[in-house]
């Protein structure tokens, strides 16, 4: 039993620096006991732990994807969407591989699996190409609430096929408020374009990725963050070097242009990803995917904050939506399961 560790407790009779020192002492020696991390590892206490910290890991980082449209707004006149992905791509994972050559993160033994590894990378060069293909047919407002929308549902599906894991109804109306938060927040005022090779991209978009996640689970049960994110990123940016080649760069050139890139490279891939990266290892699937429907939260109040947009009635609506969906997800950590 755990109170016999303080059977032979002496009898103190006001709490001194001794008395504190006896008391830190004995709580040390009661939390290292063996048999009471067992009985807390049986009542999947730790396990929610660990999942509430990935959600925080996970949100943390779908704030800074946020700030990607506003980033893209200020871009130079001549600015290609496609350019601009295949530009943070490169630049944030020159820097997620340093980060993980200076931390040893690649001295592991253990062996990437081709397959995998392969797939994880072509599913992130695809979302790009496939999202700013889909935007540009489709507009903004359509093409994101399609891709983002499809993403946590086509994540849950993989989830449960490739992994076992089942998300559960919490998830699944958490899902629904913040896909339908995204929809209040995204269309009024939008011009609406229905594209049937548009909607295809946007779906192709959500599908990638939610293939992205799913294999980078598997990647991060072998291998460290640091070293998944600078592989697949990597690899993802040689996919999509052909860009390069294909269109005009000038825009590059230029001050804003630079600051643009910059931005997106350092603070919404390399940073968000080493967040994501870290959640997603703590984190089921699908639940990971719904969380980062917090980035066009953060987009909507940095278009509030800075670009001088207006807040509509529907538009918080969406907001509230979207918040009530992620405090549904954050507050299900202790039921879900295959994280």
């Amino acid at each position: 039993m755990p109170g016999r560790a303080f059977e032979h407790a002496p009898k103190l009779t006001s709490p001194g620096r001794a008395g504190r020192r006896w008391v830190i002492l004995c709580s040390s020696r009661f939390i290292s006991c063996p048999n009471f991390k067992n009985a807390l590892n049986s009542q999947g206490f730790p396990r929610w732990i660990k999942i509430r910290k990935g959600y925080g890991l996970v949100f943390a980082a779908a704030v800074l994807w946020g700030t990607t449209g506003t980033a893209q707004a200020l871009a130079p006149q001549g600015a290609q969407p496609q350019v601009i992905g295949a530009a943070r791509l490169a630049i944030g994972g020159l820097i997620l591989m340093s980060i993980a050559v200076s931390r040893g993160a690649l001295r592991s033994n253990r062996k990437w699996p081709f397959a995998v590894t392969a797939t994880a990378a072509m599913s992130m060069a695809f979302y790009q190409l496939f999202f700013f293909s889909a935007v540009s047919r489709t507009g903004v407002a359509v093409g994101t609430i399609i891709a983002i929308g499809s993403a946590p549902i086509l994540a849950g599906v993989l989830g449960y096929l490739l992994r076992g894991e089942r998300p559960g109804r919490r998830w699944a109306l958490a899902t629904l408020l913040a896909v339908a938060g995204c929809g209040l927040l995204l269309l009024p005022g939008q011009r609406v374009t229905i594209d049937l090779v548009g909607i295809i991209l946007a779906l192709g978009a959500g599908l990638s990725y939610a293939a992205y996640t799913v294999l980078s689970k598997r990647l991060l049960e072998t291998h460290h963050p640091d070293a998944v994110i600078a592989v697949v990123f990597c690899l993802a940016a040689l996919i999509l070097s052909p860009v390069w080649f294909r269109t005009r760069l000038e825009w590059l050139l230029q001050p804003r242009g630079l600051l643009v890139v910059l931005h997106l490279g350092v603070i919404a891939t390399a940073a968000a990803y080493a967040l994501f990266a870290r959640g997603l290892a703590l984190t089921p699937v699908a639940a990971a995917v719904t969380i980062s429907l917090a980035e066009p939260l953060t987009a909507g109040m940095l278009g509030l904050t800075l670009l001088g947009e207006q807040l509509s009635l529907l538009m918080a609506l969406g907001m509230g939506c979207i918040l009530s969906g992620l405090l549904l997800v954050s507050l299900g950590g202790r039921g879900e399961q295959g994280a």
